[in-house]
């Protein structure tokens, strides 16, 4: 009751990735497999379940860990941008900063992603909360509701 899946392709991915991040135990068991009878439905080719599958993890990812995910690419537009600002000051500064208008453009450019990327953290990370909470919501409702289903039975 306590994983909630999104996707339509495949649950596994992001059960398992659910599970670890709510801090519930996996259990491994032993499956026999049968020969190959007819190919597969599901997956065309072993390339394209591969980008299935990182498609999945990545959005799992950004659900789970948003600020993470956001946060990277932050930084490295603010180091790139910082790093161009100061270019174009130091030229700037020694009398030659007319020939170098490319490293302004770089950094503002830059640290305005960057900016962006961390505004994104801070309300992705609240929608993040804003789920937990309903999550938790869902979970009592479903108890309550099977509690109530045995009752009746």
């Amino acid at each position: 009751m306590r994983l909630n899946v999104f996707n339509a392709y495949t649950y596994t991915l992001e059960t398992i990735i659910q599970a670890g991040v709510s801090n519930l135990r996996i259990a491994s068991v032993p499956v026999r497999t049968n020969e190959d009878l007819r190919p597969s439905r599901l997956v065309k080719s072993i390339s394209s379940y591969v980008r299935r599958s990182l498609v999945t993890i990545l959005r799992v990812f950004v659900t789970y860990r948003p600020v993470t995910f956001f946060c990277w690419p932050a930084v490295v537009f603010l180091a790139v941008g910082g790093l161009a600002m100061v270019r174009f000051l130091y030229f700037y500064f020694t009398g030659d900063g007319s020939g170098h208008l490319q490293s302004l453009l770089l950094g503002a450019t830059s640290i305005i992603l960057g900016a962006l990327f961390l505004m994104i953290a801070l309300l992705a990370d609240i929608i993040s909360v804003n789920r937990k909470l309903l999550e938790k919501i869902l979970l009592r409702v479903q108890r309550l509701e099977y509690a109530s289903s045995e009752k009746n039975t």
